[in-house]
């Protein structure tokens, strides 16, 4: 049977990541992705100021800049009426003073062209393989039928609704959310400039945020939970008008929603593993820690996941000898992260959105009050939003 040292599964940013870097340190990887492709709409397109940072670290930052996409540079919220500078991030330290929207499949071309990888597209993890109670490898199919495929250690980065991690009996605890989301694109009218902020609109029974994308707007519509068909029966003028009333739109703008096919629909959910692990097997990204969409860090804390068990997990690959006690590791340097950002997420849906879309938000919380009476505080939200609590650098065997 074929082997290798490690078998990711899953080709999002924590697995291809994660592969690049073990393969700088030597290490035999396959990564096992059940898409052909990575092209996808509406993922995770938010590029964070500690992501940016590592991609320089590993000699990738001159590339990434060449991709296209703007850069965010401000957060600002209109809450109850009142306008509030939520986050700032031309003030942050270092290099890197802004977020940058791109698209996530050329994020992850990019990543996955910086070493030579065994990168099977089209290949659909089925199961695991276990030897005397420990994960050995997995089952797959791809187009040739199924097959099998043995690994000293298994990396499940397959997200939120992973096979791995339900195949290996992990599972996460759940923390309710208030709302789902609809994400629809918005073409910018012909004579609007780019103003490289993320827009956000919560009051009066509604919420909306909306980011600068070039040329049209990413425009995110939080709905109640569980009412989508509901609120879909009330028909695309409904939808168009409630958000010319948020963002001042004009109607031909919006006709450019022709149809409900262009509103996607994203049923969120948030919750975290009590052990990240087994033996043999590890999770991480959204198949340990699913993220509510605010803030949309999830995909930096998938990354800075990958770059924590790359520098701690390579010396046991490349010995051969991966322990339970290692995966451990990885788990108590990214667990406290992980909490502290859901906490933040779970306070936001609090003070903002659920009282948002209940309509009882009737004015700024204090929280904002005080961002809007001291401004260096909004510096700080983009701090802890941005590179976050204990953020990751590359391992050296990974820098270029």
């Amino acid at each position: 049977m074929e082997h290798v040292t490690c078998c990711v599964v899953g080709g999002g940013p924590a697995g291809v990541m994660l592969s690049v870097l073990l393969a700088r340190a030597g290490v035999k990887v396959a990564v096992l992705e059940k898409h052909r492709d990575f092209l996808r709409d509406f993922r995770g397109d938010t590029v964070h100021p500690s992501t940016l940072r590592l991609l320089d670290e590993l000699g990738l930052g001159r590339k990434f800049a060449e991709l296209p996409g703007p850069e965010l540079t401000e957060m600002r919220m209109r809450v109850a009426g009142e306008t509030v500078v939520a986050a700032n991030f031309g003030r942050l330290p270092g290099r890197h003073k802004h977020i940058r929207m791109v698209p996530q499949w050329d994020f992850l071309d990019l990543l996955a062209a910086a070493e030579p990888l065994d990168l099977r597209m089209g290949t659909e993890v089925t199961g695991l393989r276990r030897t005397d109670g420990r994960v050995t490898g997995v089952t797959y199919r791809d187009s040739d039928g199924d097959g099998e495929l043995s690994a000293d250690l298994v990396v499940a980065c397959d997200g939120r609704d992973s096979v791995v991690r339900q195949a290996a009996g992990l599972r996460p605890d759940e923390f309710p959310l208030p709302m789902d989301v609809w994400q629809v694109r918005i073409p910018v009218p012909p004579h609007d400039e780019r103003d490289g902020r993320v827009f956000g609109v919560f009051g009066n029974g509604q919420v909306a945020v909306t980011m600068d994308r070039g040329d049209y707007h990413q425009t995110s519509y939080l709905i109640p939970k569980g009412e989508d068909a509901r609120l879909r029966a009330r028909g695309l003028d409904w939808f168009r008008g409630r958000l010319a009333e948020l963002f001042g739109w004009d109607g031909a703008v919006l006709d450019e929603i022709r149809s409900w096919d262009e509103v996607k629909l994203l049923e969120t959910s948030m919750g975290r593993l009590p052990q990240w692990h087994v033996d043999g097997l590890l999770c991480l990204g959204d198949a340990a820690h699913t993220m509510s969409p605010v803030g949309g860090v999830g995909v930096n804390l998938a990354v800075q996941d990958a770059v924590a068990a790359a520098r701690i997990l390579a010396g046991p690959l490349s010995a051969g000898r991966v322990s339970t006690q290692d995966l451990a590791k990885v788990q108590k340097r990214r667990e406290w992260p992980t909490r502290v950002a859901q906490r933040a997420q779970l306070g936001e849906h609090e003070m903002l959105l659920k009282p948002a879309l209940e309509g009882t938000l009737t004015r700024v919380p204090p929280p904002l009050r005080a961002v809007q009476r001291f401004p260096l505080l909004a510096v700080v939200a983009a701090y802890l939003g941005g590179i976050g609590v204990r953020p990751e650098h590359a391992p050296a065997f990974a820098r270029r």
